[in-house]
């Protein structure tokens, strides 16, 4: 006789179908039967987090380099403290999955009948669903064994359709319940382009390209989501055209390539790319998400900018809605559009700068010896910090090799992230991470996960005392002068490096280059935890990129 087959396994075995190898949680008792009884005897391993805020960065991080990721909480007290990484995944178009263990349906009628409380109540069945309504590409609840395939099925489609999170109620008295097999395959349902507007934006996208005499691409993030990366390298190499990218889509294609010009994010992007931009007289943006963040202090030129994204064109007064970005690249290729042959201006060879090893290190000379430490197997993360600007000219050889959450820009991102992309990453890469001191005292238990399933991101924190990025977006003159900080950016100092002692991994604390060197050289030979870099700068040093704002 064949054994039941339940609702707990159903989940189970749709999330596997979808790719996930792991999934990040926090002991709850609603929750903990599921996990025990079906996840752990699985084919998807359980990471145990210490946070539900650090479990959601990184599902988040691994979903971005696996396609899908899940974390598992408990009602309210859990699942509440995961809003702030889910929002996160839902602006960035991430697919995570939020599974919460919620109270059982007699549980939930006591309550809501006698006012008889069950622990983690707010107020009954709707609370924590309505809250993550908004933040999620669909919310269910699951309090029928009947329905449950159906919820399920409805949710994780639009997780993977929409590239944006969602929320599973599991209520623990569903997970042994008896239910239907899983029936067929789950796929992503395909976006559907109006056929004119798609006909129209092809050909005036055509013309364009054609009568340019200094024609640019603008490759941003959707192609990475939508998984355009072949699709788009086709058509750069097609039209032999230069191309840039944003600071949120560094590296979704590879930086070596010979007509990949740099990274443009406004007034911090390079003198070179500025230059290239500027000049242009037509940019074809595809997929690319205007943010304060990815176009620092310059006014984008509309009447020469196309902009593919969010399923629309729009190009001037022009607006072609219901054109799919995966319908438009493959009809630019089919199309196969001649453009005016442009080769890259020259560019000048930046020579290292020649460092001391007893010098005193500053934040844009650890760029200048952080640089020759990346190669085609390093995967490169920066957290919502000054750091933003270093990394952004870093040179990332890995396709997919960076990772940033800098439309969100939750600030503490990166650490916990690292989690994830641990994980999720092939074999033989290596995980640079980058954060501020400010994010990394928010998250910093991440290292606790990490020792504990051997994973080894190298992890810079960049020691200056201060929240360098809010005082610089609020009053960057502090930095050119001798105004003091504001009270509010002052952060308590912690020495970062003995966190390695408390969470039984390996920490250094630099202060020149030699020592960074000597920190570096240790970190690579570190492969069975976390290592962590305490890098000391002075309070005022920050990116040369950053210089540009004055006040």
């Amino acid at each position: 006789m064949r054994e039941k087959y339940t609702v707990g396994q159903y989940l189970v075995d749709r999330l596997h179908e979808l790719g996930l190898r792991h999934l990040f949680s926090i002991a709850g008792d609603y929750s903990i039967e599921w996990v025990n009884s079906y996840v752990e005897k699985s084919g998807i391993q359980v990471i145990e987090e210490v946070n539900e805020l650090n479990a959601g960065y990184a599902a988040d991080g691994y979903a971005r380099l696996k396609g899908i990721g899940a974390l598992c909480v408990t009602y309210s007290a859990g699942s509440l403290c995961a809003t702030n990484a889910i929002a996160g995944s839902y602006v960035e178009k991430v697919p995570v999955v939020l599974i919460n263990g919620a109270p059982s349906i007699k549980k939930t009628l006591t309550f809501e009948q006698t006012g008889y409380s069950s622990h983690h109540f707010i107020s009954g069945r709707e609370t924590d669903r309505q809250v993550f309504e908004y933040i999620t590409a669909a919310a269910v609840r699951i309090d029928s064994p009947d329905l449950a395939p159906m919820l399920i099925d409805y949710a994780l489609t639009q997780c993977i359709t929409e590239r944006r999170p969602v929320y599973i109620e599991l209520l623990e008295d569903m997970v042994d319940l008896e239910c239907t097999v899983p029936s067929g395959a789950l796929k992503a349902a395909p976006i559907i382009s109006d056929e004119v507007s798609l006909n129209q934006s092809i050909a005036q996208i055509s013309e364009r390209l054609q009568n340019a005499t200094k024609p640019l691409i603008w490759i941003g993030v959707e192609v990475d989501r939508f998984g355009l990366h072949d699709q788009a390298e086709r058509l750069i190499q097609d039209l032999k055209i230069p191309y840039v990218t944003e600071l949120l889509s560094k590296a979704i294609l590879p930086e070596d390539d010979a007509q990949f010009a740099g990274v443009f994010d406004g007034k911090s992007s390079s003198p070179y790319v500025q230059s290239l931009v500027e000049s242009s007289d037509f940019v074809l943006a595809l997929g690319v998400w205007l943010t304060d963040i990815n176009d620092l202090g310059w006014p984008i030129d509309l009447n020469k900018t196309a902009f593919a994204s969010w399923n629309t064109l729009k190009y001037g007064t022009g607006f072609n809605a219901q054109v799919s970005l995966a319908d438009l690249v493959d009809g630019l290729i089919d199309k196969r559009v001649t453009c005016k042959h442009r080769t890259l201006p020259a560019k000048t060879v930046q020579q290292a700068p020649v460092m001391n090893a007893a010098d005193e290190l500053t934040y844009q000379g650890f760029y200048d010896f952080i640089q020759s430490q990346v190669d085609e197997n390093t995967i490169v993360g920066a957290d919502a910090s000054l750091n933003y600007f270093g990394s952004m000219l870093l040179k990332v050889g890995a396709r997919r090799g960076f990772i940033v959450q800098s439309s969100y820009s939750a600030i503490g991102y990166i650490g916990p992230a690292a989690t994830g992309l641990s994980l999720a990453k092939q074999d033989g890469q290596r995980l640079m991470v980058l954060s501020g001191d400010g994010g990394f005292q928010m998250t910093a238990q991440c290292l606790s996960t990490q020792t504990r399933f051997n994973l080894n991101p190298i992890i810079f924190v960049t020691d200056n005392g201060v929240y360098g990025v809010e005082q610089w977006l609020a009053d960057a003159s502090v930095f050119h002068g001798s105004k003091p900080f504001y009270n509010s950016c002052i952060l308590h100092r912690w020495n970062y490096s003995k966190l390695a002692e408390v969470f039984g991994c390996q920490g250094w604390k630099v202060h020149t280059y030699g020592e960074l060197e000597e920190a570096i050289n240790g970190a690579k030979d570190n492969l069975n935890g976390p290592s962590i870099i305490q890098v000391v700068v002075p309070q005022r040093s920050i990116p040369d990129n950053a210089n540009w704002k004055a006040n």
